[in-house]
């Protein structure tokens, strides 16, 4: 059930696709003269197992804000068009799905090339997530610029028809379908890990295929698209670090947990693609905590974004090391240009090898920890 709001949301609209309804926006009064409250009308998902609200839904919803207090194209500012190109975001508190979410925009600096405006997002008072977002007008780099990207994986195209023409001969089998009731705003397709069986993690990349359900519907030009490229961003990100590493990143005790806390059917969907993958795993290592810390999207061509259609996305980890992780991540539309890049650091902590076993031998009554000592 919905949980409470401090304006009753409208329905959704059927004109929209999934994604448009879960990132609508309602407009609250002005704080002060620089300072814009809108808050989000409808419940947003808990991921299982995760402390809070799926991360992408807030850092889309900032964006949503922010875009609004961008003045649109006038006479009195020569028809300007201002896109997004950066947002450095911050996690501080895990989010309750069921407490509204209040977003401050703050209007920063209004320049003539760049627009500056920062977002808290709050409930009960306190700020559960911050950014600061970055504006460009377009065009106004001139007619001459320096150009050259990252080309995007040669042979991803063809493994996105094999999997497509698969799929069209089974159900949906998308296990990670991000939102409400199996029928989330977006779809995913899991490419295997390039360069698995290399000692050096630093060259593996973990790659997907992802596109949001339906059409987008919205007439605002390119903004509902590159607030939901925000919200697919965070998919398949903060495990990053584990998969390189080959660790479990959820034990079976997960399954076990109260059905208000997890919905079970969903974690099994996740416990089924960690057991395809056991042949790769070691029972040694587990991850007993992921926290994503920060967030990072450049927004490299936004009128290239097209999320109801194909984007690739391409992980990889460069560092980890003292309870952290850094993920980068490259985003392609099907064309193979380079629209958007994000950086993440995660906060991670190892599971005692003592209680990752007893999660996979729950009745086990030793546990070997080395060669020389049983427990």
């Amino acid at each position: 059930m919905p949980g409470p709001t401090l304006i009753r949301a409208p329905p959704p609209d059927p004109a929209k696709s999934v994604i448009e309804n879960v990132l609508e926006l309602t407009p609250l009064t002005s704080v002060a003269p620089t300072v814009k409250r809108t808050h989000q009308g409808r419940e947003l998902w808990h991921p299982p197992g995760a402390r809070g609200v799926y991360g992408g839904a807030v850092i889309a919803q900032c964006l949503s804000a922010a875009q609004q207090s961008i003045p649109p194209p006038s006479p009195s500012n020569g028809h300007a068009v201002y896109l997004i190109h950066s947002m450095h975001c911050y996690f501080v508190l895990a989010g309750d799905s069921t407490i509204p979410i209040v977003y401050y925009v703050e209007r920063v600096r209004d320049g003539k090339s760049f627009m500056t405006r920062t977002v808290q997002a709050r409930q009960k008072g306190k700020c559960i997530f911050t950014t600061t977002l970055s504006f460009v007008r377009e065009g106004s780099a001139g007619q001459e610029t320096i150009n050259h990207e990252w080309d995007m994986p040669k042979d991803a195209i063809a493994a996105l028809n094999q999997a497509l023409g698969e799929k069209s001969e089974g159900s949906d089998t998308d296990a990670e379908s991000l939102g409400v009731q199996g029928s989330g705003p977006f779809e995913s397709i899991r490419l295997p890990i390039e360069n698995n069986a290399s000692s050096d993690t630093h060259t593996k990349k973990t790659r997907q295929w992802i596109k949001a359900r339906g059409r987008i519907a919205s007439t605002d030009g390119p903004q509902s698209h590159l607030s939901a490229l925000a919200y697919m961003s965070d998919s398949y990100f903060i495990g990053t670090v584990a998969r390189v590493h080959n660790l479990w990143r959820f034990s079976s005790s997960e399954s076990r947990r109260d059905d208000t806390k997890i919905k079970n059917r969903e974690m099994a969907k996740i416990e089924e693609e960690e057991n395809s993958e056991a042949d790769r795993r070691t029972p040694r290592a587990s991850i007993g905590m992921m926290v994503s810390l920060d967030h990072t999207i450049y927004f490299h061509r936004p009128r290239e974004i097209k999320v109801d259609e194909w984007l690739l996305s391409e992980n990889e980890s460069p560092w980890s090391g003292d309870g952290r992780g850094l993920v980068f991540q490259r985003i392609w539309n099907k064309e193979g240009v380079l629209v958007a890049s994000c950086v993440q650091e995660v906060s991670e902590k190892p599971q005692p090898f003592i209680v990752a076993m007893l999660s996979v031998f729950p009745f086990s009554v030793y546990i070997f920890l080395d060669s020389d000592t049983v427990y």
